[in-house]
């Protein structure tokens, strides 16, 4: 091959490289984020605006249960008894959020459209979509996405009880209903440990869980921080 012809292939292909995206040096398509997710610059401003700790604490005592001798620290499970959105109007926290977040919802006659018996997911972490039946109940749960044992250590043991309450049910900011199976896999992990196994769905998360900590005034990890950085790198 002539010397010239091998320089010309030589500077096409650097040029070429240059132009791949970062994350096509790791063998990684770059994907659109799903609808609905936040832009990079309302990322940036999230990250700007939420503190930052070195690791997530352990002070003891976080009891979620509430039978008897339980510590019962945010309250009894999806109360209607709270200060704050879809609260005192007769209908528990968990059907509040099946019926804003599902489409074609139907209600159990007589409970004045309140408690959800069918209706259709688009799930937010894993993108499939998801027929909900009340015969299924247990397919769909409902996510903290700044989980309620992360909020303890990272602050919450010094809140009052009733801004636990409304933390743990405040269906505009921290809740989600999402599959069994990635509600399961999430646990009480933070973004440095989880998630969405869809990588569409990231920027959507990123976006979400920096919320809850920007209003609730609940910091970050270090390694979360990093995990939530190199998301938003990504998004458009």
């Amino acid at each position: 091959m002539r010397a010239d012809i091998r320089r010309w292939l030589r500077a096409l292909l650097a040029v070429a490289l240059l132009a791949l995206p970062a994350c096509a040096d790791l063998g990684i398509e770059p994907v659109a984020p799903t609808p609905g997710s936040p832009s990079r610059v309302q990322l940036e401003q999230l990250l700007a605006s939420v503190r930052v700790v070195a690791t997530r604490g352990h002070p003891g005592g976080y009891e979620r249960g509430c039978k008897d001798g339980q510590g019962c620290v945010f309250g009894p499970s999806w109360t209607d008894d709270y200060d704050g959105p879809g609260a005192h109007d007769g209908c528990g926290t968990r059907d509040n959020v099946l019926s804003k977040q599902l489409t074609g919802v139907s209600f159990r006659p007589g409970t004045n459209d309140c408690v959800v018996i069918a209706g259709t997911l688009d799930d937010p972490y894993t993108g499939n979509r998801i027929t909900f039946t009340k015969a299924d109940a247990g397919d769909i749960h409902i996510d903290h996405i700044y989980p309620l044992a992360a909020a303890w250590d990272m602050g919450a043991v010094y809140w009052p009880r009733e801004r636990r309450v409304r933390f743990a049910n405040d269906i505009d900011v921290n809740l989600l209903a999402t599959a069994a199976s990635a509600n399961r896999a999430k646990g009480d992990s933070t973004p440095s440990e989880w998630l969405p196994p869809v990588r569409a769905h990231h920027c959507f998360y990123a976006g979400r869980y920096l919320t809850v900590a920007v209003q609730y005034d609940l910091p970050v990890t270090a390694a979360d921080s990093a995990a939530l950085n190199d998301i938003v790198r990504g998004c458009p």
